[in-house]
């Protein structure tokens, strides 16, 4: 990305006095496929790390694990 890379990008999100900012999903889909990369990833407020080349399959996974824990969050709320 040519101005902010995807950490800070996230950051910027998750720090915006919008009420959606909290939880609008961020995933990284990163060539840094090391535990380290992912960990700085979740540190910045990222929901998931998704290491290239991407597996659609796990891709589909992701994203649904994410909506079902999102929803079922919301119905506790």
């Amino acid at each position: 990305m040519p101005v902010m890379d995807g950490y800070q990008t996230t950051r910027a999100i998750r720090s915006l006095d919008r009420p959606d900012a909290k939880t609008i999903p961020i995933l990284a889909m990163t060539a840094n496929a090391f535990y380290e990369d992912a960990q700085k990833c979740l540190a910045a407020g990222m929901n998931a790390h998704l290491a290239k080349p991407l597996q659609i399959k796990k891709v589909k996974q992701t994203i649904a694990e994410w909506v079902k824990n999102n929803r079922t969050a919301k119905k506790d709320a």
